[in-house]
């Protein structure tokens, strides 16, 4: 088995886990905290999902003239505790066994999500932007909910 290096991040929400869970998978939701020019400087060209166990998904943006295409595969989706799929940039790390874990749990003000990015050990110098551009999202996902 390959080494891997984790990046893990917390967020607290208002929110119960069915609204938060059900944000990760509805492109319209996406469009207003994962990607697009209220999160970041981009254009997004589209956002697809297939939503079911082996289904797939694509997010494709635009970035200082640059296209950049979010893929991935749901592996596990079990709502509203756990969420799990691959994450990969379509042409640079296709096949490279990039995971994402979200653990959804109940509080009594909500709820609390736990992010766990595995990401194989040659992309270990990314961890800390992998983990910022996590956050970022995750806050903006918490001022809409």
């Amino acid at each position: 088995m390959s080494a891997t290096v984790d990046v893990r991040v917390t967020r607290i929400f208002a929110a119960g886990p069915e609204a938060v869970f059900d944000a990760w998978l509805d492109p319209a939701w996406l469009g207003r905290w994962m990607f697009g020019p209220d999160v970041r400087p981009e254009t997004v060209l589209h956002l697809q999902t297939e939503a079911r166990v082996g289904g797939g998904f694509s997010f494709l943006v635009e970035r200082e003239g640059q296209r950049i295409d979010h893929i991935g595969t749901y592996l596990q989706i079990d709502r509203p505790r756990r969420l799990v799929f691959t994450w990969a940039i379509r042409g640079e790390s296709d096949e490279d066994g990039s995971t994402v874990a979200i653990d959804f749990a109940a509080t009594p003000e909500g709820c609390a999500l736990t992010l766990t990015h595995t990401l194989p050990a040659q992309w270990a110098d990314y961890a800390s932007r992998t983990r910022h551009g996590w956050t970022t999202m995750l806050d903006a996902l918490h001022r809409l909910l």
